[in-house]
């Protein structure tokens, strides 16, 4: 299975079906790290954003956690809700499960605006930076654009705040927030320090990382990726299950394989690891030609269709540093060849966290937490700005964007609670996740060390 290499700054990542950078949870600062494709710490489903790079994966479960209603279903045009009225009726069995502990991070991601608040002047400040404002009054949304965003993350990500409206109706409260939908973090400590703590503007952004504040929101891929072919993310998960079932863990090619865009220094660094007549580091790297892809009907990169290699975490990855790419690369291949059992426990570890506590459901609540604790932190009551549009699921678009917003739409209420928000991580526990990372990666760098000193005798 194609996996992530991803070079991650911090504690953080990114909120990804694509990046898997946020629920890998605690990270050390000087690792890359090997991935499993959505969005945080795991072993290997994609390729796109950052450095995937092998894996293997588990029998498939039933999708149980799918979002699925028999109730009645919400009317699609916006003038049809004049008079729908829709409410939100748990089943008086329901209870409300604990959140997986990576909603944790919830409360870290908040931390900053925790004493003082968010003021209407700190929403201000952060207008140039954003690309939308989102206001939510009385379950209403309304945006206010300020610049196009890159393709359509704008649009797939305020679709997906729209179902979350739809699935949990008239309990996401009123509140007032900024998007940045880039790549790169914008809000950096270094300048919000002392005095200026307080001056911090609040953005919500799919990344971050020890040195930001930017506050970690899921991406706009887990509703569909138009521009690259990505399906919705329910959809998705069942391609790849399916095809990752018709090659065999020990049948899968015994390399790390990569796939993508080598626009960044980092990714264009890794191309230096891929096989040539000097050297072999048990690594297939390719280029991704978008606009061949996008003449051809992208028949080239399926997701699913990158189910063929292996991938050697430790438990649900493998931690590659930075300055070393291709040794690094070449002894992860190298031992999970070696150790085929131990190598496949971890694939199927990493697969497991990906299928059970990435569902769409989760990301509802996950969503439903971080919008209802930060709604708290407001210091006055939204109102909805005078260029701001209503927006509702309707939608004159047509072809895959349709297609795609069709297949991601939530079609009736939840019946069930979200789940309970489990409390913040306790510093400690924060401190003692990282130095057990840290000795994990140096017993990897031991071993690495004695295989290469066995190489050269």
């Amino acid at each position: 299975m194609a996996e992530h290499v991803h070079a991650d700054h911090a504690i953080h990542g990114c909120f990804s079906k694509v990046d898997v950078g946020r629920l890998k949870g605690f990270v050390s600062t000087t690792t890359i790290f090997v991935f499993f494709f959505f969005l945080l710490a795991i072993a290997a489903l994609l390729n796109w954003m950052n450095f995937p790079i092998i894996g293997g994966t588990p029998p498939p479960p039933p999708l149980s956690s799918e979002i699925r209603h028999e109730k009645v279903e919400f009317p699609l045009n916006c003038s049809n809700l004049v008079n729908h009225t829709t409410v939100f009726e748990p089943k008086e069995s329901s209870t409300n499960k604990t959140c997986p502990d990576y909603f944790r991070w919830i409360h870290q991601d908040l931390k900053q605006w925790k004493s003082s608040g968010i003021t209407k002047d700190m929403i201000e400040r952060g207008k140039p930076i954003a690309d939308f404002r989102l206001v939510i009054v009385n379950g209403e949304a309304y945006v206010e654009r300020y610049i196009r965003s890159f393709q359509t993350r704008d649009l797939f990500t305020i679709w997906g705040i729209l179902q979350l409206l739809r699935l949990y109706p008239g309990k996401v409260p009123d509140l007032d927030l900024l998007f940045y939908c880039g790549d790169n973090t914008v809000i950096m400590k270094s300048d919000y320090k002392g005095r200026y703590a307080a001056l911090a503007p609040p953005v919500f952004h799919y990344c971050g990382e020890e040195a930001a504040l930017d506050i970690v929101f899921p991406d706009w891929s887990f509703w569909g990726w138009v521009e690259v072919n990505i399906k919705p993310w329910e959809e998705q998960l069942r391609a790849i299950k399916k095809e990752r079932e018709r090659i065999k863990w020990e049948k899968r090619e015994p390399y790390a394989y990569w796939k993508g865009n080598p626009t960044s220094p980092d990714r264009g660094d890794l191309l230096n690891c891929n096989v040539s007549d000097k050297h072999d580091w048990n690594a297939r790297l390719y280029v991704q030609d978008w606009a061949k892809e996008i003449q051809e009907g992208f028949k080239h990169s399926k997701l699913e269709d990158q189910c063929t290699h292996s991938m050697m975490p430790m438990q649900h990855f493998w931690p590659i540093s930075n300055e070393n790419k291709c040794r690094d690369l070449k002894f992860a291949v190298e031992w999970g060849n070696n150790h085929t059992h131990k190598a496949e426990a971890i694939g199927k570890a990493g697969s497991k966290f990906i299928e059970e506590a990435l569902t769409m459901q989760n990301v509802y609540d996950y969503m439903f937490h971080l919008l209802n604790e930060y709604s708290k932190l407001l210091k006055f009551k939204p109102t909805i700005p005078p260029n701001a549009r209503r927006l509702c699921s309707e939608t004159t678009e047509q072809g895959l964007l349709k297609e795609f917003m069709v297949q991601s739409m939530v079609k009736s209420p939840s019946d069930k609670l979200p789940c309970a928000l489990p409390p913040p991580f306790k510093p400690q526990a924060i401190q003692a996740s990282l130095k057990a990372k840290d000795k994990i990666a140096r017993q990897v760098e031991t071993w690495e060390t004695e295989y290469w000193k066995k190489l050269k005798a």
